[in-house]
């Protein structure tokens, strides 16, 4: 499984490394991420997390952001700029400790401050809802705490 879940990681990151801008950093909540977002466009970026939820097992998370959707945008713009977005995607858990996976969908809700100089300051919610499933069993899950609620701290590119 982690083989896969590297090779999935490696695919995305080579594929989104030939549009600009980018942000690479780390995202704090219930666990510790890694944290790459790419922008496709003014509106739209994609975010891919990977991370020790909890500070037990493994767990990855895409999903794709409208940014300043419905084009309602954040009035305040001194000298760096607020943005939110909203987004939906897929996401993947492992535990080291229970021989169990999950795989499901990740929602995202958040906001993001851009300084003026090249550094982001986000914070956002990502539920996840899917299946979990320990080999033999299978049932319905949703998970509030792994993806939750996150503080990101990204340098921009």
């Amino acid at each position: 499984m982690k083989k896969y879940l590297f090779l999935a990681m490696l695919v995305v990151a080579s594929v989104m490394a030939y549009a600009q801008p980018r942000a690479i950093g780390g995202r704090l909540g219930y666990g510790v991420e890694f944290s790459y977002e790419h922008s496709l466009g003014e509106a739209n970026m994609i975010s891919l997390e990977a991370g020790v939820p909890g500070f037990a097992g493994i767990e990855a998370a895409c999903t794709y952001d409208w940014i300043d959707p419905f084009n309602a945008v954040i009035p305040w713009n001194e000298k760096g700029e607020w943005h939110w977005y909203m987004g939906v995607g897929g996401a993947l858990q492992t535990g080291y400790q229970f021989n169990w996976g999950f795989v499901g969908a990740a929602g995202r809700f958040g906001v993001e401050y851009d300084f003026w100089f090249p550094l982001q300051l986000s914070i956002d919610f990502r539920p996840t809802l899917g299946v979990a499933f320990d080999g033999s069993n299978a049932a319905f899950a949703y998970d509030v705490y792994a993806g939750g609620l996150g503080l990101g701290v990204r340098y921009k590119f």
